[in-house]
């Protein structure tokens, strides 16, 4: 029989270890971190079936029971057709399963939008700020101190005020309109509304990725690779969207999976307050609003979309604590 001594056996296992790619080992610490991948079920779950509720709802968006002698009607509740309103009516008659499932897309597809625009639109900001340093990384920190020193909700607050409630409009392109139209499962007119919401967010959401990307910008733009490349004579451009993003890349998907749930209390927040998005177009935040004058005799109706709006937004901080494990250099494999 032939044997294999400890060492050999030892480099092999090394040199298996070098050969798997860097995914597997991110994916094989995400997956240690229990709360983060069962987060991550259930979100995918929430918004998969938000994905398909106009094949999941038994009813229509904003159809009202003109037969309940009671609204709102308690769960169970049967219409005259002998049709089941799984979690009840609300003061209008119009069944809460369904417009949970609407609102789960809206409002999961607005902090999305948002996260993604902004997200976005830091990384690159700050890549170029810490890159280029200068006068660029000095106007760039002294615009990002500035709005970071503003109360951001009260300025939500008084902008959505202005803008929604004037029914300010951006001019978009019509396959745009079109898309979000289909995306929001709602007429032209009130995707509209909801991409001024979106651009609104948006307009402080950005901040925190430039600032971090700013950092490992500044880092980068001081190793050696990027002084070989520029000897080379690879241009700008090459070295910060080939380079510098990619490999400040880590801390952007952690602040960006943080960033989903707090756009998504906030946008409920907003929409709570009557600045946000306005019925009939459901969101989480609305179906709270509209049902707190209703609370104290019907104790189970901002159960409705109170649960999962909890949910989901300790499932993307969950998720969060994962990425920042399982991205974090410093642990071992």
């Amino acid at each position: 029989m032939t044997t294999v001594s400890r060492p050999i056996l030892d480099r092999g296992r090394a040199y298996e270890d070098k050969q798997e790619s860097q995914l597997l080992v991110v994916l094989r610490r995400f997956r240690r971190h229990k709360l983060a991948v069962i987060s991550t079920i259930l979100i995918l779950f929430i918004f998969g079936v938000s994905l398909l509720a106009p094949l999941l709802a038994p009813f229509g968006r904003d159809a009202i029971d003109l037969t309940s002698p009671v609204r709102p009607a308690p769960p169970g509740t049967h219409d005259m057709a002998g049709q089941i309103h799984l979690l009840g009516i609300d003061q209008l008659g119009r069944d809460l399963f369904t417009r949970l499932l609407y609102a789960a897309r809206v409002s999961m597809s607005i902090a999305i939008l948002v996260v993604l625009i902004s997200e976005t639109f830091g990384m690159l900001l700050g890549a170029v700020a810490g890159y280029f340093g200068g006068i660029v990384d000095t106007i760039i920190s002294r615009v990002i101190e500035f709005m970071l020193t503003i109360p951001t909700l009260p300025i939500l607050l008084i902008i959505s005020a202005i803008l929604l409630r004037r029914d300010v409009v951006i001019p978009l392109p019509g396959f745009i309109n079109r898309l979000l139209s289909g995306l929001l499962l709602a007429p032209e007119r009130e995707a509209q509304k909801v991409v001024v919401l979106v651009l609104i967010l948006v307009v402080f959401g950005w901040l925190g990725a430039a600032r971090l990307m700013r950092g490992m910008a500044l880092s980068l733009s001081k190793q050696d690779f990027v002084e070989a490349l520029r000897a080379a004579g690879a241009s700008d451009a090459r070295i910060i969207f080939r380079h510098i993003i990619p490999n400040g890349l880590a801390p952007i998907l952690v602040d960006a999976s943080l960033a989903l749930g707090g756009v998504i209390v906030t946008e409920s927040a907003l929409s709570f307050l009557g600045l946000g998005v306005q019925d009939p177009t459901p969101t989480w935040g609305n179906m709270l609003s509209t049902s707190q004058s209703y609370m104290f005799q019907h104790p189970w109706l901002p159960l409705v979309p109170g649960i999962p709006l909890v949910i989901v937004s300790i499932g993307f901080n969950f998720i969060g604590d994962g990425l920042r494990d399982a991205l974090d250099p410093r642990l071992k494999r």
